[in-house]
């Protein structure tokens, strides 16, 4: 099941950022997701490679993802990265996350990603501790239009949802 976007404007999955990654998760089996990042030529760090912060920074996106199952929002509070093979561009980045415990607000999780698919070798590895947080961390430390945008956001999806009807 695709689980959407959290923010518009997010860097790693907001379908509105120009220059984003764009990543769709979707919800495994069970408390884990699998996401696909495109890699495209202003991605590049290297010559004809993604560049490493940007492989973090998905690796960030979809090992963040995890929380939505969880139902909880939740900040990155350490992010271990081990890279293991270069990311050509134009190459798809498959990657897996999945969570290895909760106790009390901290939620563990690791994934990995694998070049051209979930069978294709593996380019990247993160271990990742969250820090589960009120709603009042982002209204207290955000912009707040963008916040006003969020819940503008929500209220129409709302509206929206109250009109459908199964045929």
């Amino acid at each position: 099941m695709p689980l959407g976007t959290h923010y518009d404007e997010c860097f790693g999955c907001g379908p509105h950022h120009s220059s984003g990654l764009r990543l769709d998760a979707i919800a495994g089996e069970g408390l884990d997701v699998t996401a696909e990042l495109t890699v495209r030529p202003f991605h590049q760090g290297g010559p004809g490679l993604a560049h490493g912060g940007l492989l973090t920074t998905a690796m960030d996106e979809t090992l963040g993802t995890l929380n939505w199952l969880l139902l909880a929002p939740a900040v990155t509070g350490r992010l271990e990265t081990d890279f293991l093979r270069p990311v050509p561009v134009d190459s798809v980045l498959h990657i897996h996350a999945w969570v290895t415990g909760v106790h009390g607000r901290k939620v563990y999780s690791a994934g990995e990603g694998r070049i051209g698919g979930p069978g294709g070798p593996v380019a990247i590895r993160a271990q990742a501790l969250f820090i589960q947080v009120k709603l009042e961390h982002f209204t207290t430390h955000g912009r707040p239009q963008d916040i006003k945008k969020v819940l503008d956001d929500r209220d129409l999806m709302k509206r929206a949802q109250a009109f459908e009807v199964n045929p």
